[in-house]
């Protein structure tokens, strides 16, 4: 859809961001990338009503980096760069952050997407962008249905104006 070379990175830890990730690259014609963590999430460990879970003490700790399994190879080559993720308490999680840190995104435009059972995106993009170089070039993200049609993505990546 877009001329310029892009990538859609995702972390999805149910499948559902994936869907809607793989949506998304077929939309775009980018490549696509999944974010996993190098010691995988177990369903004990998502289960936010439990304090002690990974995933509770990951987000309690805004210096919480999980450690990614893989790394892109020739990011620089990439000019968008679509990053995915399921909302957990309001932000995205904090492997995202791992992710974005590991990279120089100056000069890249980062959108970010969402998928979520209810919640929006809260403060994520303020939390993202502190991730990346100032000279990053950021446009608004977005939540969808992980189930979101290929119309409704192309409608939505076309009003970016990329």
């Amino acid at each position: 859809m877009t001329a310029k070379k892009t990538l859609v990175a995702y972390f999805s830890a149910s499948g559902e961001t994936a869907r809607l990730a793989r949506t998304l690259a077929d939309v775009t014609g980018g490549d696509l990338h999944e974010i996993v963590p190098a010691e995988p999430y177990t369903t004990a460990d998502l289960d936010w009503n439990d304090r002690t879970s990974r995933s509770s003490l990951e987000m309690n700790d805004p210096a919480s980096r999980p450690a990614v399994a893989s790394r892109v190879a020739g990011m620089d080559a990439y000019d968008v760069v679509f990053v995915g993720f399921p909302i957990w308490w309001y932000v995205a999680p904090t492997i995202v952050s791992t992710f974005l840190e590991a990279y120089d995104f100056a000069g890249k435009t980062v959108v970010p997407f969402a998928t979520s059972g209810g919640s929006g995106m809260g403060r994520t993009e303020d939390v993202l962008k502190a991730c990346c170089a100032p000279e990053t070039r950021w446009l608004p993200g977005r939540r969808m249905s992980s189930r979101a049609s290929e119309a409704e993505v192309r409608r939505w990546v076309e009003g970016l104006g990329l």
